[in-house]
């Protein structure tokens, strides 16, 4: 079966500015968010991608732009299915403000039992994405054979979501998962179980350098802005 190289989108204006985004119209990739998505057709050279999937959302269509513009034979398709998590009310609110809702202690020790007002479940977000993959598995083996590697550009959560079903872990673990913007995370998918190869890389790490105020202990919902 098919390795699955997923990509977080670049570094968004929300994420600097702490704003929880969601489906939100007009969030776009920020000065670093779009060199980050300039450097990523360096990254993945010499890597034979068959497709690529992306999040209808800008921030992920701004990310996979320069790839494409490198690579014009790729064919792309826009999957609704990876898009960001539905945050309903949420959405477009400060996180700082968030952080005192009472759902927000369910959102981090239980998600699977979070559902967002307004929007939808964090267990029907896991659920569609991973439908998605096995789908676009299926799809990517039948026309590009067993050994194809292809794209996703998708989100923090989503992403997590993914990561935690590969290993088998229950989605109210996947709050321990980080990914940064424009990290890479690759899982290879075998008829017996999935391989994670590797996981939030972004070849960088400035992320891991202690900062002067600790880390917070709670997961970033959406996930997070990344190294300063």
């Amino acid at each position: 079966m098919p390795t699955l190289i997923l990509v977080r989108h670049g570094r968004s204006t929300a994420n600097t500015e702490g704003l929880l985004a969601g489906w939100t119209p007009g969030v776009r990739l920020d000065e670093r968010g779009a060199a980050q998505a300039a450097a990523l057709p360096a990254r993945l050279d010499g890597l034979p991608l068959a497709e690529v999937v992306i999040s209808p959302l800008e921030r992920c269509q701004e990310t996979v732009r320069p790839l494409l513009d490198a690579r014009p034979g790729l064919t792309a398709h826009t999957d609704e299915r990876i898009g960001e998590c539905h945050y309903g009310d949420w959405s477009g609110r400060k996180l700082a403000d968030l952080k005192d809702e009472p759902l927000m202690d369910v959102v981090q020790a239980h998600p699977s039992a979070a559902a967002f007002p307004g929007g939808e479940s964090m267990r029907a977000m896991a659920t569609r994405a991973a439908e998605a993959v096995r789908e676009w598995n299926a799809r990517v083996e039948r026309d590009h054979g067993p050994d194809a590697v292809y794209l996703m550009c998708s989100h923090g959560d989503i992403i997590k979501s993914l990561v935690a079903d590969a290993l088998g872990l229950h989605l109210d673990l996947f709050q321990r998962i980080s990914v940064e913007p424009c990290s890479i995370t690759a899982i290879r998918y075998t008829r017996l179980r999935p391989f994670l190869l590797r996981l939030g890389d972004t070849g960088d790490f400035a992320s891991l350098v202690p900062r002067e105020e600790p880390p917070a202990e709670e997961a970033p919902v959406g996930g997070g802005a990344g190294a300063p």
